[in-house]
């Protein structure tokens, strides 16, 4: 069973991807994929450096995102060309951490933190989506508390799909508006829901298998 968590920004999916994490899941953090694979001297880093510039690099080379973040929101077309590059490498990079997980433990529930899994069209990659659900005014006060100003804060919310757009797509909503416990409930039972379609479809498979 592998279901994509996805959300907008400070939604609070890292929250319940730690909470699933908790349950027995695997968790693969696409965001944690896309730090790996803009390391120096990777292909994407170079990618990204040759079409940007050496402006957005730390003292040590590493991109600094929150430069190249503050170029991209401004320009649709650099996003665009940023996924362009980025996109493709973290997708062979979850493929080879997923076959890895599936050849360990193939009854694994796993769990891919997919931030744009509606907006890249990621949704072939998952068999259920969890959309993780918070008002625009909480996740306008969280970037402010992360040391966004209002103007930046806004930017990165509406770059993103809007929140009826990605719950069209969901399985199942999580609200995150409210208090941790609150949400650890809602983890709890969607997870329980996860681990009974796992069962099915394997009865399922079993049914129809030529050696059954």
């Amino acid at each position: 069973m592998i279901a994509g968590l996805t959300g907008g920004i400070a939604t609070g999916k890292s929250t319940v991807a730690a909470l699933f994490r908790d349950l027995g899941a695997r968790v693969i953090d696409f965001d944690a994929l896309a730090h790996r694979v803009m390391s120096p001297g990777l292909k994407a880093w170079e990618e990204i450096v040759k079409f940007f510039g050496t402006g957005i690099l730390n003292p040590d080379r590493t991109i600094n995102r929150k430069e190249l973040g503050r170029l991209v929101f401004d320009d649709p077309e650099k996003l665009a060309r940023l996924n362009s590059i980025v996109h493709p490498a973290v997708f062979e990079e979850d493929r080879k951490i997923t076959a890895e997980i599936l050849a360990r433990d193939p009854d694994a529930v796993i769990i891919k933190e997919i931030p744009l899994l509606v907006e890249a069209g990621a949704g072939h990659l998952v068999d259920k989506i969890i959309v993780v659900h918070a008002s625009p005014e909480v996740q306008l006060q969280r970037l402010l508390g992360r040391g966004f100003n209002r103007e930046e804060a806004l930017k990165r919310i509406n770059a993103q799909a809007p929140p009826g757009e990605k719950m069209k797509w969901a399985d199942f909503v999580i609200y995150n508006d409210g208090c941790l416990e609150e949400t650890r409930k809602q983890v709890e039972e969607v997870y329980r829901q996860l681990v009974q379609a796992r069962a099915s479809s394997a009865t399922v498979t079993r049914r129809i298998s030529p050696s059954s």
